[in-house]
């Protein structure tokens, strides 16, 4: 179960955090993403068609329950987080890029994410409230907005500010580890398999997926291992946010039990797959 301290705190760190991603914007970001429209047009492609459609072949293949199904399918269709920006820097990935697609992302995200959780609920006979997540989608542009005012009056602040939403984006995936895992271990104990296979394979996957895509549409090695890493990594706070505050009574926790579990494997994964990049980048060069 989620107690009413972690909903409020998620709350705010979660607006903590879009308030940061709107402090990275600029309305020339915008522009860019109408000026770049190939790049960032693969990222949205793989973003709301690789994920969703994995989150439900998981679904179907590991044969979970209904209300696991619910907390897969809201986190697979969730946009990227602002973690993915630090991921793609460490692993010397497109930052510029990676920017582009959260934003893009984000703002699709008001109009795509209750259409494709309600396709994909719907081949499943899942009852998800899209009104919900539809109006949470659009609560959340507001901290964004609020954000790009403040890097437009003080470019100083806005970087404190972008700063400070990334870091709460580490510490609340920490304050998952250390408030909900313990208070629900017996849950993930009697926890079938299929359910960490899920939470593991949808970060792990879609970047995989994410990369492969990106080279046979003929992206260079650079900009493709952007798109494989913001393809995976998800907005799980957001994720969290929305079933904390949509659903409640026993079957809460199962909702939210891959979204949590998500969130933790899903830094140990990329930053694996960092280390990697990072061994494999040639210095000095855009690999094609």
């Amino acid at each position: 179960m989620v107690g009413q301290l972690e909903q409020v705190l998620s709350a705010i760190v979660v607006g903590f955090v879009m308030l940061g991603m709107g402090a990275s914007l600029s309305l020339g970001d915008f522009k860019r993403c109408l000026q770049q429209p190939h790049g960032v047009g693969i990222g949205l492609a793989c973003q709301y068609g690789i994920m969703p459609l994995l989150g439900f072949t998981l679904v179907k293949t590991l044969n979970l329950p209904d209300a696991v199904a619910v907390g897969v399918l809201i986190i697979a269709c969730m946009p990227g987080g602002t973690t993915s920006n630090m991921f793609t820097y460490f692993a010397r990935g497109n930052l510029a890029l990676s920017v582009l697609m959260t934003v893009a992302s984000t703002v699709c995200g008001v109009f795509a994410v209750p259409l494709l959780i309600g396709i994909y609920a719907g081949a499943l006979n899942l009852k998800i409230p899209n009104e919900n997540i539809a109006i949470a989608l659009v609560i959340m542009l507001v901290p964004v907005v609020i954000g790009m005012f403040i890097r437009h009056r003080s470019a100083r602040a806005g970087e404190i500010t972008e700063r400070a939403g990334s870091m709460l984006g580490i510490f609340f995936i920490l304050f998952l580890i250390g408030a909900w895992v313990p208070r629900n271990w017996q849950f993930l104990m009697e926890t079938q398999g299929g359910v960490y296979v899920a939470a593991i394979t949808l970060g792990l996957a879609g970047i995989i997926l994410g990369y492969g895509a990106a080279r046979l549409l003929r992206m260079n090695r650079t900009d493709a291992r952007t798109v494989g890493i913001e393809t995976g990594l998800q907005n799980g706070p957001l994720a969290f946010s929305i079933i904390a505050f949509t659903f409640s009574g026993p079957e809460q926790q199962s909702y939210m039990a891959v979204p949590a579990l998500y969130s933790f494997f899903i830094v140990i994964t990329a930053s694996i797959v960092t280390l990697y990049f990072r061994a494999t980048h040639k210095e000095g060069a855009v690999a094609a």
